[in-house]
C-alpha cells in the first residue's frame, strides 16, 4: 500500500466512513418472532433516517434468541419497508445451501429492490453440529468446500466466470449486479476474500482476538479484481450505548446472559438486565465471557466516541459494522440513536 494511502488512513476518523447494522433479528424473554420482525422494521426504518449505510441480517438456526434463520425472506421484509438503505445478509451461511437457491433468491431480491441488496457469505452453519446435518442432509459440516460453492454461486450470476458454460441458468439473478461479501471469524476467509479481490468482513463483535491478523491476512493476500482496486473491510463491533456509563452497563447484562447461556450449552430468548452478574455466574464463566466480548463497546456517548475511534485506529476498517443486543427495542433504538450522533459529531 502507497505511502499516501497510509498517510489517509492515518488521519481517518469516524465521519469520514460509513456505519452498517448487524441485526439477529432478536426474540426477548416473553416475546414472539412476530414482535422481533416487527422491531426489525422498526430499527431499519430508524437507522436508515439516521445516516446508517446498511442493514445485513444473519443466519442462525435452532436459536431461541434468533428470529432470522429465514434471512433471504426477511432481507426482502426489511428492504421492502425501507427506501434507501443497503439491505443484506450477513451473511447466509453457503453451505446450508445449493449456490443456485441462493443465486435465484438474491436475483429476486436484487430484481425487486435494485441496487440495494447485498450477499454477505459465510462458511459456517450458524447452529450446533446437529442442526447443521439437519439443514445439509450429509456429515459435511466443516465448510471445507466454501470455495467451490462460492465459485459456483458467482458463476450463476456472472457466467462470464465460468471455464466452461454452465449449463443451469440462475433466473433471475444471472446478469445482475449483486455485491458478494466474504464474512470471517479466523482467516480462512480472509485470505480467500483478498485472492479474489471482494471485501471482507470481520465478525470482530464474537471473535476479538482474531481481528488485527484477519485484517493483516486480508490486505496482505489481496490481488486487485474487476470488483475492487484496493482492499475494503468492514470490522463488526458490539456497542452498548446509553446516556451513562452506568445505565449501559446494566443494559449490557442482558447481552453477558445470552453469550453466558451459549457456554453453558442453555440457549434462552433474550433475557432482562440485571443490577449484577455475580450472582449469575462462575469467575471462569466471567472471564470466558469477558474474553469473547472484550471488544465490546459499553458505555455513554463519550465512551462510546472514544472507544470506536481506538477501534478505527487500529483497524483502520472502512466501514464500522454495528451490532446492539439489549432486551428493550427502546433502550436499542435509543442506543444506535447515540452511535448516529457520535458519528455525526
Amino acid at each position: 500500500m502507497s505511502e499516501s494511502v497510509n498517510d489517509r488512513q492515518a488521519t481517518k476518523r469516524l465521519g469520514d466512513i460509513p456505519l452498517s447494522v448487524l441485526d439477529l433479528s432478536p426474540i426477548v424473554e416473553g416475546g414472539s418472532a412476530t414482535q422481533s420482525f416487527k422491531n426489525s422494521l422498526d430499527l431499519a426504518k430508524q437507522v436508515e433516517k439516521w445516516g446508517y449505510h446498511r442493514f445485513w441480517l444473519a443466519e442462525h438456526h435452532s436459536m431461541p434468541s434468533v428470529a432470522s434463520s429465514a434471512t433471504s425472506v426477511l432481507i426482502g421484509h426489511i428492504a421492502g419497508g425501507t427506501s434507501t438503505i443497503r439491505v443484506g445478509s450477513g451473511g447466509i451461511m453457503l453451505p446450508n445451501h445449493a449456490p443456485l437457491v441462493i443465486a435465484e433468491q438474491f436475483g429476486t431480491l436484487e430484481s425487486l429492490y435494485p441496487g440495494r441488496i447485498d450477499l454477505g457469505l459465510g462458511r459456517a452453519p450458524g447452529a450446533d453440529q446437529r442442526t447443521a446435518r439437519a439443514l445439509r442432509r450429509d456429515l459435511r459440516i466443516g465448510g471445507e468446500d466454501f470455495p467451490e460453492l462460492l465459485q459456483e454461486l458467482r458463476e450463476y450470476l456472472n457466467p462470464s466466470l465460468a471455464d466452461s458454460p454452465v449449463g443451469v441458468k440462475a433466473i433471475p439473478g444471472e446478469g445482475l449486479n449483486i455485491p458478494i461479501w466474504l464474512l470471517g471469524s479466523s482467516d480462512f476467509s480472509a485470505r480467500l476474500a483478498g485472492m479474489l479481490g471482494l471485501p471482507f468482513a470481520f465478525a470482530g463483535h464474537f471473535s476479538p482476538n482474531y481481528t488485527l491478523p484477519a485484517l493483516q491476512t486480508y490486505r496482505h493476500s489481496f490481488r486487485p479484481s474487476e470488483v475492487l482496486d484496493e482492499p475494503y473491510a468492514m470490522v463488526g463491533v458490539n456497542v452498548m450505548a446509553a446516556d451513562t456509563d452506568e445505565r449501559a452497563e446494566r443494559l449490557a447484562t442482558s447481552h453477558y446472559q445470552a453469550f453466558l447461556n451459549i457456554i453453558r450449552g442453555d440457549l434462552k430468548p433474550i433475557q432482562p438486565p440485571v443490577d449484577s452478574m455475580d450472582d449469575l455466574w462462575s469467575e471462569f464463566e466471567k472471564l470466558s465471557v469477558q474474553s469473547q466480548l472484550r471488544s465490546s463497546i459499553i458505555g455513554s456517548p463519550a465512551t462510546v466516541k472514544r472507544e470506536l475511534q481506538e477501534l478505527l485506529n487500529s483497524t483502520q476498517a472502512d466501514e464500522l459494522m454495528i451490532t446492539t443486543s439489549m432486551f428493550d427495542h427502546a433502550d436499542r433504538l435509543h442506543s444506535y440513536e447515540i452511535v448516529a450522533d457520535v458519528w455525526r459529531s
